[in-house]
């Protein structure tokens, strides 16, 4: 019994030393020009999946004038690590891509709703997308397609009660406790780091953990990797979202170390693509 356990332990410390050398080697490629030229493609290559993935099924059909403008307002949002960072999860707890498209799609489409209302209300708002699309079909498009993401779940072939749960974590996460909770905190705030910090958990924050969350549960993921890649995501989407504040490195540190910690309880040659989210 002894020697079992003398056994097991080796083996535990021989994993942990492989994952922390993979973790390190991820960390250095990451930062190099290289690695951020390999970043940019998996996470253009993520993109491009779901974009496809949407524009085989918006319909284009009659009326042309609904349904035309639905592609235009869905895919012309700038884009976000939200919708990849979901399908990176899904295969982290060793799930197929595929699993976790609609969930992705659905991310992607609530985001283009809340920017298509956000240019609306801007005084400063961008033309809208298309010829001839005035704001009102840009505000009522954005609607339009918050359903429509949550149909294409419902019509996922995973089960009923994972559906379920994503369409839950996804509502919360774009309504007032989340997105929209930070685009009103974003007016009424000052820009220092403590009040930038609280805007970022809501939006960012919020946005990458229910992304990472519902990519592990419709990988089949156990509640446990669950949670642990909730917590990486929400790190994620706050290391993210203060660097695009112009805040530095320094000030997300403890982000990056209680992120990277989360890696180290899954499978290592599952963590290649979704360890290039930490380093932005």
């Amino acid at each position: 019994m002894a020697a079992s356990a003398s056994a097991s332990a080796s083996a535990t410390g021989l994993f942990n030393t492989k994952l922390k050398v993979g973790l390190s080697r991820i960390s250095s490629q990451d930062r190099s020009p290289l690695g951020v030229k390999v970043k940019a493609a998996q996470w253009a290559s993520l993109q491009a999946e779901i974009e496809a993935h949407l524009r085989k099924s918006i319909p284009v059909k009659e009326p042309v004038d609904v349904f035309e403008p639905m592609k235009e307002v869905a895919l012309g949002a700038p884009v976000s690590s939200v919708p990849a960072i979901c399908l990176a999860a899904c295969e982290v707890v060793g799930g197929e891509r595929r699993k976790a498209m609609a969930a992705a799609s659905a991310l992607l489409l609530n985001l283009a709703n809340a920017h298509a209302h956000e240019q609306v209300v801007l005084a400063d708002a961008v033309p809208a997308p298309g010829p001839g699309y005035g704001r009102n079909i840009q505000l009522l498009t954005g609607d339009a397609i918050v359903p429509f993401g949550f149909e294409l779940l419902a019509k996922d072939e995973a089960s009923s009660e994972r559906v379920l749960r994503v369409i839950i974590e996804i509502s919360h996460a774009v309504g007032s406790g989340g997105l929209l909770g930070a685009q009103h905190m974003k007016k009424t705030l000052d820009l220092d780091l403590e009040s930038a910090r609280r805007v970022v958990e809501k939006k960012e924050g919020a946005l990458h953990a229910c992304g990472a969350a519902c990519g592990a549960i419709l990988g089949g993921g156990t509640e446990d990797d669950i949670q642990r890649l909730r917590l990486f995501g929400f790190h994620v989407g706050i290391i993210r979202g203060m660097l695009q504040r112009g805040f530095n490195h320094q000030q997300v540190h403890a982000d990056t170390e209680v992120a990277l910690h989360q890696l180290q309880f899954f499978n290592p040659s599952h963590l290649l693509l979704i360890s290039t989210f930490i380093h932005s």
